[in-house]
């Protein structure tokens, strides 16, 4: 019987899609994003998600496409070319869709210069449609966050800001090249809520160089003096092949599958003991946030973003690399700035790779947002549209058993459920569903 460390330590994708990228390909281009933006029906609820990829250092932990720029010139080139992609993305898809969503990511968006952020901000209003209650998240490297960008931000409309946190300690620090004294994290949840901007988020990493446990426990004292409304604590992908920077990370000082997991579920313990309600995988909220309501109510969702209220049927990607994720499909933008610029400014959509979805993508793409969000799925019940039932993820089945015998899952008749204190498998129970993985050669990082 295999033990439960041989069973974390394979690598499976984290599922904030499904299919997951790796699977996209070239035959979803520009001009059939633009017939998949047309069709969107008049009244489509829509998010936005904007990728502004540059930093001012290099996170060697860090899994996003992003550049490290010295001065501001190329970010002011990008926001030109930015606004033109948001016009040129609103007119197809016209009039009459409210925006309830809008999320800014990177990169570090902060890296804009206050009066850019207005004016991005300002350009979003002119094209969409933004509800009155839209949620407006930003994420923010607290590191020379001025009182200038808050006051813009505040200006903007954004009521929720991600803060990126990782790790308190000053040797995990200086080994993912990211010195941050958490003083420097304080005063700029300090100054957010003075300005209004009262829905926080902190996030933290554990399976980092040199982390161990202790240092876990002591981020998160740490951080639980600052009360935000939630917490997401990821675990490092370390994924070299991908990204060379993490080349720069030694491999002999990361924690083994057995620590990582130990990790997991001390962070896991701690918020839960601290009154913070577990949420899916790896979040963690008040039970009164939004994200925790979602989840009593069977609604939590989960998108490129992570875990979320957002129930709109359209996620608009705007920006290099960006993701849309629309009823159709997936499309994803030229990841280089500089083809990306290129093609925009020649009146052209970027989209480079996608996937059109078919009905078993589909089901099969339900049956994991719901493990990933309630741990559990009646798969008569979520197959019954599609005219399946749980007899035709036979195969499915049989590959849990191992977990089965572990007591990490339950399989009684159609319903199958992870069990909470073994939530940390719930990417490895999701994969069994993934007819693509087997047929794929993408690297992806450890379960836990």
């Amino acid at each position: 019987m295999r033990t439960p460390a041989d069973l974390f330590s394979a690598r499976v994708p984290r599922y904030t899609s499904y299919p997951t990228a790796p699977h996209f390909h070239g035959g979803v281009t520009g001009e059939v994003f633009r017939g998949w933006l047309a069709a969107l029906p008049r009244g489509m609820g829509l998010s936005l998600y904007l990728h502004v990829p540059f930093c001012d250092t290099l996170c060697w932990f860090c899994g996003c496409h992003t550049r490290i720029v010295n001065h501001y010139s190329p970010l002011a080139s990008y926001l030109g070319v930015l606004l033109k992609e948001i016009e040129t993305v609103a007119a197809i898809i016209g009039p009459g869709h409210p925006v309830t969503h809008i999320h800014w990511g990177g990169g570090s968006p902060t890296m804009l210069s206050p009066d850019d952020v207005r004016k991005l901000a300002a350009a979003l209003a002119a094209h969409f449609t933004i509800a009155p209650d839209a949620e407006f998240a930003i994420e923010i490297d607290p590191r020379g966050l001025k009182d200038e960008m808050i006051a813009a931000l505040a200006e903007a409309g954004v009521n929720r800001a991600s803060i990126g946190v990782q790790d308190c300690d000053e040797t995990v620090q200086r080994a993912i090249n990211r010195i941050q004294p958490f003083e420097v994290t304080r005063s700029a949840v300090e100054r957010l809520r003075a300005a209004g901007i009262a829905a926080l988020n902190i996030d933290l990493i554990y399976g980092l160089p040199h982390q161990t446990q202790a240092h876990v426990a002591r981020t998160i004292e740490m951080a639980l003096t600052l009360a935000p409304q939630r917490f997401a604590v990821f675990g490092y992908a370390h994924v070299p092949n991908f990204k060379k920077h993490m080349k720069l990370i030694d491999e002999k000082v990361l924690p083994d599958a057995e620590e990582r997991l130990a990790q997991f579920e001390l962070a896991h313990a701690m918020l839960c003991a601290r009154g913070y309600v577990a949420i899916g995988l790896d979040h963690f909220a008040r039970p009164g946030d939004s994200l925790a309501a979602a989840q009593k109510a069977g609604k939590l969702a989960r998108n490129f973003q992570g875990y979320t209220t957002d129930d709109a049927p359209a996620l608009i990607g705007l920006g290099a690399s960006s993701i849309s994720a629309l009823p159709q499909g997936y499309a994803q933008n030229m990841t280089e700035v500089p083809e990306y610029r290129k093609a925009i400014e020649a009146g052209e959509l970027t989209v480079v790779r996608g996937i059109a979805l078919n009905d078993d993508d589909r089901l099969r793409r339900a049956v994991i947002e719901r493990l990933m969000c309630d741990l559990a799925v009646d798969l008569d019940a979520i197959g019954a549209p599609f005219g399946k039932s749980a007899a035709d993820f036979r195969a499915e089945l049989a590959a849990l058993v191992p977990f089965a015998q572990q007591h990490m899952v339950r399989i009684d008749g159609a319903r199958l459920v992870v069990a909470p204190e073994s939530r940390a498998a719930v990417r490895l129970v999701a994969a069994a569903f993934d007819s693509y993985l087997a047929k794929s050669s993408a690297v992806h990082a450890v379960a836990v």
